[in-house]
């Protein structure tokens, strides 16, 4: 229930911190913060300057990522100043039921550096709730030869509130028979219970009503009140009366339901239906007639439902015997609950820093992990592990803390993913174990320098080629990602002039094919070499480099010259002189040319064309001209012509010579 005012819970809110709890605990547990607030604060109060509290400064707070670690259920920081506030209802009954104390434990979470700072919020109660009876009407039946001093269990008032604003005390309205005294169960509960002070008489007075009221402690003081009506009885001698007053077992929370817990048994020392017992459960809560069932008739308990050690863990059920005349005794039964390793442990994975650049050193943060476990004890206590993956390791940070971090480093040219699988395991036997998979993405870093897929490249190309043709193609890889895959081509070096080389080649940037410039003269360059450059564009950049050995083969584009015997200036033959008796076989003179190509294309044959009179012959090796038969007077005026042509598509060259 929650009061229309809440003045006086207001007054409290703005005490926020609590001085000495900080000094007490500071000494303890460092990076521990504590608060108290009273229930049912406003969504968006202020519970406390967390920030400035932890010693993190406002303009540092957008880099710190200052946040709760995992639940979120009722508060929230605010990234502007870092402030703790409310996000959702707190009501300390709904939260922590009867608990003196009522606690709110989270993490917070800073970043640049890592941080993680416990803050525990203690939840103060208002007096919120009104004591309430179950009814409000009580009947009961008492004989009147019932001896003075006779107590009779009353149901009790229920107030959800806790401490000071709980049930305090129980009022009995003046009269003369009864008077009223409280029992106070292991659990803290109060019973009233109602006290024969005098012997009644039936036939006297054979109904009694009484006004029971009970009182919290709250300021102002809130209550509730029950009539009591009492119908006095014939005699019913003897009540019954249990083996025990108290009855104590221990379950373990894993029984099924029907498991029988316990037997109570009272007997009756009246005879025939005087002496026969019902047994009923007085009161208890909703939560017991959940938990267990009880026969009328035998009294033994068995349990109705499954029982959780971590919602509760013991119940007090008060039992009933009465017989037809009403007489009635009273026993309670303590029921503990042992826990069972039935909860397996949790994780929750607070921080992440994917994707992860590829040369990150050993020991770099991937991921921040808290475990827990509702169980207790050695069931509780949790141990984690990679599941493979060497490439990581998982180092125990806080209390159920963990850092993931690289144990080496990595190569997103290897491995450009992981999936990585965390084990949480107790401590229980048999252990139960829970595992995530945490997905780490490695980011691309230029550490990879293009490579040719060629130590060199030596092409052949022949002269006169046309301008702007083709001749070659690097190409270069690099293994990275985007920007640092991306390779351009250049020229850095070469055997040309420099200021000649642009008018040779030029090399496409993004292709890599290399281009003549012009047309290639086999007889001027016969070869040249280029430095060719492969580079990313990473940053930095990374390159590397290849030769390629432009060789220009030669074409027959050039005729043969004749260097010896040269035409005259107006280009008429010339004259050589043969003796008359110049036999055959005689040499008349040599005849030597040149031509500019080479190779098949250079090699010159000779040969006779014309001769006025007999023909001479040409050797060819030398080449020499000779006369095949004695020169006789009149020939003294023979002209042969030679030609002289080359081995490749032939070019041919003439000379005349007069003998």
């Amino acid at each position: 229930m929650r009061l229309s005012t809440e003045t006086s819970g207001r007054t409290r809110w703005r005490q926020v911190l609590l001085p000495f709890l900080l000094s007490l605990f500071r000494g303890a547990l460092p990076n521990q913060i504590r608060y108290s607030i009273p229930e049912e604060l406003a969504k968006n109060s202020v519970v406390g300057n967390l920030a400035k509290d932890l010693g993190l400064s406002v303009p540092d707070l957008s880099a710190r990522k200052l946040r709760i670690s995992g639940e979120k259920e009722y508060f929230v920081v605010k990234p502007e100043s870092g402030e703790l506030l409310v996000s959702n209802r707190i009501d300390r009954e709904e939260i922590c039921g009867r608990k003196p104390l009522c606690v709110l434990d989270f993490d917070t979470v800073a970043e640049n550096p890592l941080n993680i700072f416990h803050v525990t919020v203690i939840v103060e109660d208002i007096n919120d709730n009104t004591p309430l009876f179950k009814q409000s009407k009580i009947d009961l039946k008492i004989g009147e030869s019932t001896k003075p001093g006779k107590t009779f269990p009353l149901d009790p008032a229920l107030d959800s509130d806790a401490g000071p604003n709980s049930l305090q005390r129980y009022y009995l309205n003046g009269n003369e028979y009864f008077d009223l005294r409280e029992i106070q169960t292991p659990d803290g509960r109060k019973y009233p219970e109602l006290i024969l002070k005098h012997s009644l008489d039936r036939e006297e007075q054979n109904f009694h009503q009484l006004l029971l009221t009970a009182v919290d402690g709250g300021d102002p003081p809130q209550s509730g009140t029950t009539q009591i009506q009492i119908q006095v009885t014939d005699a019913n001698d003897n009540p019954p009366v249990f083996s025990q007053d108290v009855y104590r077992v221990s379950l373990q929370e894993g029984v099924p339901p029907g498991f029988l817990v316990l037997r109570v048994t009272a007997t009756d020392q009246d005879e025939g239906v005087n002496a026969e017992i019902t047994y009923s459960f007085h009161n208890v809560d909703e939560q017991v007639k959940q938990f267990f069932n009880l026969n009328q008739r035998t009294g033994e308990i068995t349990s109705n439902d499954d029982f959780d050690f971590e919602i509760a863990n013991s119940y007090t059920l008060r039992i009933e015997a009465k017989d037809p005349g009403d007489l009635a005794a009273h026993c309670s039964v303590q029921v503990d609950i042992l826990d069972e390793n039935d909860c397996a442990p949790e994780m929750i994975v607070t921080s992440v820093f994917t994707p992860l650049p590829e040369d990150s050193p050993p020991g770099t943060l991937i991921a921040l992990i808290k475990t827990k476990d509702r169980d207790s004890g050695e069931n509780g206590e949790v141990y984690c592990q990679i599941l493979g993956k060497a490439e990581f390791i998982l180092k125990s940070y806080l209390k159920n803390y963990y850092k993931l971090t690289t144990d080496k480093t990595l190569d997103r040219e290897e491995i450009s993913e992981y999936n990585i699988t965390v084990m949480a395991t107790d401590r229980g036997n048999p252990p139960l174990s829970s595992s995530i998979t945490i997905t780490l993405h490695i980011a691309d870093v230029n550490d990879n320098t293009p490579v040719f897929h060629q130590a060199s490249y030596v092409v052949h190309v022949p002269e006169n080629n046309p301008p702007g043709a083709s001749i070659a193609h690097v190409s270069a890889s690099d293994p990275d990602l985007g920007p640092n895959s991306h390779v351009s081509y250049s020229i850095v070096a070469s055997d040309l002039e420099p200021r000649a080389l642009s008018s040779y080649v030029s090399v496409n940037p993004q292709s890599g094919v290399v281009f003549a410039q012009r047309a290639f003269d086999h007889e001027q360059l016969r070869a040249f070499e280029l430095t060719l450059q492969a580079r990313d564009h990473g940053s930095p950049a990374l390159s590397s480099n290849v030769s390629l050995r432009v060789l220009v083969g030669d074409r027959n584009d050039n005729a043969p010259r004749v260097l010896y015997p040269a035409l005259g200036p107006d280009g008429s033959a010339l004259f050589d002189t043969v003796p008359r008796a110049a036999q055959p076989g005689y040499l008349v003179t040599k005849v030597v040319a040149v031509d500019a190509d080479s190779g098949h294309n250079a090699w010159l044959s000779y040969h006779v064309l014309q001769a006025t009179k007999t023909e001479f012959n040409i050797l060819n090796i030398t080449p020499e001209v000779v006369p095949p038969q004695d020169l006789l007077c009149e020939d003294a005026s023979w002209v042969p012509s030679t030609n002289h042509g080359d081995a490749g598509v032939p070019f041919a060259s003439d000379t005349i010579l007069k003998v």
